[in-house]
């Protein structure tokens, strides 16, 4: 099998953050810096020019249970900075299965041109095109507390995007969530091969140090770099 792990699985949000791209948010380049420049600045960043990111703490905190990925040293692991640059690892890999640790479903997309790959419909089009057997989607267990969040109600999640695949992929598709931090992982030995994914957009520069740090532990190569903004 293939394990992408999206890092807004860990870099995510307290509940009622009113201004949390996890609600919704595209993925532009005034997204990926600026934004979350302005967020720290609304939450008195500017005070501390030493740690401009740590106002953000509060509300963006950085969730146990990355550490565990750790266990996949050896596995041969790629780190890229969105998961619209998953198709090119799928190639390497045609017809397996995918387990996405992520914060999205990445099925489809409620707007744009759904042939185009984009980081919320990659696995659906994997799907369709044969590239992915079957994707499970993985939410991380803190969205347990968050109403408003994918992971939170299963069942209508599948709702909302059921009528956006094609019937026929339907059964190739499974919804879960982490049971705990950490759980739900597959053993190393099962896993072919492991995508990293930083999604600047929707996760805080205040986290990018931690990623860095497991990319140099599972010796990632690079597929498209990272956005270090800290």
């Amino acid at each position: 099998m293939l394990l992408s792990v999206d890092w807004d699985a860990f870099s995510g949000t307290r509940e009622l953050v009113f201004d949390a791209p996890i609600w919704g948010t595209r993925d532009r380049e005034e997204d990926r810096l600026a934004a979350w420049t302005a967020r720290a600045q609304r939450r008195g960043g500017e005070e501390d020019p030493a740690a401009p990111w740590a106002a953000l703490d509060a509300d963006f905190p950085l969730y146990p249970g990355w550490e565990a990925l750790r266990a996949y040293a050896g596995v041969p692991t790629w780190l890229t900075l969105s998961h619209a640059d998953a198709w090119a690892w799928l190639q390497q890999f045609p017809g397996h299965a995918v387990l996405n640790l992520d914060s999205h479903h990445d099925l489809a997309s409620f707007s744009g041109d759904p042939e185009r790959v984009r980081p919320g419909n990659w696995a659906g089009l994997g799907l369709r095109s044969g590239l992915i057997r079957h994707v499970t989607t993985l939410y991380p267990d803190w969205h347990a507390g968050l109403p408003v969040a994918e992971g939170f109600d299963l069942g209508r999640t599948w709702t909302e995007v059921s009528p956006l695949l094609p019937a026929d992929l339907h059964g190739r598709v499974t919804l879960t969530r982490q049971a705990a931090p950490g759980a739900g992982l597959p053993d190393p030995a099962e896993v072919r091969a492991l995508l990293l994914v930083q999604s600047p957009a929707w996760t805080s520069p205040a986290h990018d140090p931690a990623l860095r740090e497991l990319a140099g532990a599972l010796r990632a190569q690079v597929l498209v770099p990272p956005l270090w903004r800290s």
